[in-house]
């Protein structure tokens, strides 16, 4: 599981125009008895520099778009890896994570403003949409495992076979063939050939993972925007008939009263309104209606025309006119 968070920091003074990248990995005893809790051990850290060599050495996320004020303020990207189950290769199932989270991070928006400026101004989502992070390539780490017969190399060891293993190589590359980085620890060599077999196998499973991680966040960001429509149509909707609903209070409270010249000149918007939101809020309406016209008359509506009734006195009976045809 991987997380992606960003904070407002001074940047370094070699590189005042750029922002900061950093990987952070917990070994939880949940995913295997054998991690210990605490400080990271030779694993966790190895894991860590693996993913974050693969990111900055390739410059696959461009930093300079992370500058809000040159040697002032920038923004600090930061990824917490946690592992959840150790089922082998947790190289690569770490580093797919880190790339899905970074693509579906969205940082705030800020603006400088101020007499002089220089005053940062953070804009909430509700006022500018976050934005993504820009990333020019997805470096995937691909990891071999070799053993002590030189014929027998395995890609994407399990965690039985890591057990047995006598050598490991890990090939970044990304959809492109471009090397990334390389890391082999371990004392077994490797031959050359061997490593360019190893590397044209990489290529092809880069492209294939890259493939399969755009389409996961594709479809994550469609359902993140149709999410996004409905709350603003639910809120849109709620403003609207609570207009309509105030409006119907001012009319059943000065239905009584002496002074009610200003409802006759209800304007059209607030009338369609009225109608748009009668669905929703007519059963309140109604029986507000119902309950003040049962106290002044009996009958039913089509006794209304032609009599006195305890609408007219405050409504034109021909703006009743156009809501009673629509319920019909």
């Amino acid at each position: 599981m991987s997380f992606v968070s960003a904070q407002l920091v001074q940047p370094y003074k070699d590189r005042p125009n750029e922002g900061t990248l950093s990987i952070f990995t917990e070994f939880s005893p949940m995913a295997d008895p054998s991690f210990e809790p605490g400080r990271p051990g030779e694993s966790a850290v190895e894991l860590g520099r693996i993913i974050d060599r693969g990111l900055r050495e390739s410059r696959a996320i461009d930093t300079e778009s992370l500058c809000i004020l040159s040697a002032k303020l920038v923004w600090a990207i930061r990824i917490d890896i946690h592992i959840l189950d150790n089922a082998g290769n947790l190289v690569d199932a770490a580093n797919i994570a880190a790339l899905a989270s970074l693509l579906t991070f969205r940082r705030p928006e800020c603006s400088l403003g101020g007499e002089d400026g220089q005053q940062v101004v953070v804009h909430p989502p509700e006022v500018r949409e976050p934005l993504p992070l820009i990333l020019h390539h997805l470096p995937v780490a691909v990891t071999f495992g070799f053993f002590s017969n030189e014929n027998l190399v395995v890609l994407d060891p399990t965690y039985h076979e890591e057990a047995v293993m006598t050598g490991r190589m890990t090939a970044t590359l990304n959809a492109n063939g471009d090397v990334c980085a390389i890391q082999k620890p371990g004392e077994q060599g490797i031959f050359q050939h061997i490593i360019m077999h190893c590397l044209k196998l990489a290529h092809v499973k880069a492209g294939d993972i890259t493939a399969k991680i755009k389409d996961a966040v594709e479809k994550h960001n469609n359902e993140r925007a149709l999410q996004k429509i409905k709350r603003r149509s639910s809120s849109v909707s709620v403003d609207v008939c609570g207009t309509t609903a105030r409006l119907g209070g001012k009319q059943n409270q000065s239905g009584g009263g002496k002074d009610n010249s200003h409802l006759d000149q209800l304007k059209p918007k607030d009338e369609a309104n009225f109608m748009e939101c009668d669905a929703t809020s007519s059963g309140q309406v109604q029986i507000n209606k119902k309950d003040e016209g049962s106290k002044n008359f009996t009958g039913g509506p089509s006794s209304w025309y032609g009599k006195k009734d305890p609408y007219s006195e405050c409504v034109n009976s021909d703006l009743l006119k156009a809501p009673m045809d629509s319920e019909c």
